[in-house]
């Protein structure tokens, strides 16, 4: 078995029973009312949990009552925190000698958001991770494969949270060869497309399936490059998956639709539509949504998800879009387990999704506004600048 499907236990099992009860469920995308009441309670501990060792989330709560979406279920609270309160301040939950993680989602400039993680808490995250790759049959102990991570090359003082999520994906099928794409320089990174695109071009002539990971923008300009460069298309070998996440952020002018993006990765690299799946998670909230094979953000059990209005903070109707509110009691050590993020989305019940899946989906539709708060993406764009 994948070491990171192993059993992880709660800080407390007394007071946070349900939690791990939730967290142990197997079955990524398991529904209904059982299920619906056992997240209920974790999220009832997951309060106690926060309130009792967080002063800033204790008065929290003596706000006026938020008004709960019907995602999230009535009577749960879920104070609306914002994701860019932990871009200014950190609150944490458990002393800091628990701390056995601490990540940030800015690039090598700007405005940093940290989160802290005991043991418990980035575990659970990634047996999360695990569940759902084993869901899709994407572990694969047996078959070593090429990664192309388009992601920060890993240095002793990067704490970057897509650096860590990326090299830790690499953990599920054994890995033959590692190129990535953000290179260290000595002073930050550079992207190296045509590392890259060599490294694709070496990958094919091998006879293991690849696996590229990281930010769309980054294998749009690799693609791009073969292409104005007239090198000719390259098929991958079988088995191969790509695995998206970070999305487009202040290169939005030069953001393809994904339908574009998807057929341009099966027309220049041979990897088929099912293959090629995005992803939805944040430093803030590391409960990892990742798109079925009709390519929908599925909700996974161990999370809710509500839209809310960008003015009001009330919640939305189905369809409609406004500010994505994600909430899981799995986070014990920072009041981080109801956070409303900076991305516009739309919600929709999994009847719409013609998947096997049965949870609801949302889809984003952008971020909201012009902010100076930077994330790994923004700050990994802008060294596409120039080499276009």
């Amino acid at each position: 078995m994948n070491p990171h499907l192993a059993h992880v236990a709660v800080p407390d099992p007394e007071r946070l029973a349900h939690v791990q009860r939730l967290c142990d469920l197997t079955s990524p995308y398991a529904a209904g009312p059982e299920a619906d009441t056992l997240f209920a309670a974790a999220m009832a501990e997951a309060n106690a949990w926060h309130a009792e060792r967080s002063p800033f989330f204790r008065a929290l709560l003596t706000d006026p009552p938020e008004r709960p979406a019907p995602s999230i279920g009535a009577g749960v609270r879920a104070p609306l925190l914002h994701a860019n309160f932990f871009k200014r301040h950190e609150a944490l939950s458990v002393p800091r000698d628990d701390i056995f993680l601490h990540l940030t989602s800015s690039g090598t400039t700007g405005q940093k958001s940290q989160m802290f993680f005991d043991e418990w808490t980035i575990r659970s995250a990634q047996r999360m991770v695990a569940r759902i790759f084993d869901h899709y049959g994407w572990i694969t102990p047996q078959q070593p494969v090429n990664y192309l991570l388009y992601s920060y090359e890993p240095a002793p003082d990067v704490r970057l949270g897509t650096s860590f999520t990326d090299n830790y994906l690499c953990d599920f099928a054994p890995a033959e060869g590692i190129t990535h794409a953000l290179r260290r320089t000595g002073s930050g990174h550079a992207f190296d497309v045509h590392g890259c695109i060599e490294a694709l071009r070496r990958y094919a002539r091998e006879r293991l399936p690849v696996r590229i990971l990281g930010f769309p923008a980054f294998l749009h300009f690799t693609l791009e490059r073969m292409r104005a460069d007239g090198l000719p298309p390259l098929r991958l070998p079988p088995g191969s998956l790509v695995v998206l996440g970070g999305g487009w952020k202040n290169h939005a002018d030069q953001q393809i639709s994904k339908d574009t993006l998807y057929g341009e990765i099966t027309e220049r690299l041979g990897v088929e539509s099912d293959r090629i799946r995005d992803t939805f998670g944040s430093v803030e909230h590391c409960v990892p949504y990742v798109e079925c094979a009709r390519h929908r953000l599925h909700v996974p059990v161990w999370a809710r998800a509500s839209v809310r209005d960008t003015r009001t903070l009330e919640p939305l109707p189905s369809g409609d879009i406004g500010y994505l509110h994600l909430v899981s009691p799995y986070i014990t050590s920072v009041p981080a387990h109801s956070v409303v993020m900076g991305d516009l989305a739309s919600l929709h019940p999994g009847e719409e999704c013609d998947c096997s899946l049965s949870t609801p989906w949302f889809r984003i539709h952008g971020r909201a506004g012009v902010s100076r708060n930077r994330s790994c993406a923004v700050a990994a764009a802008e060294l596409l600048k120039g080499l276009s």
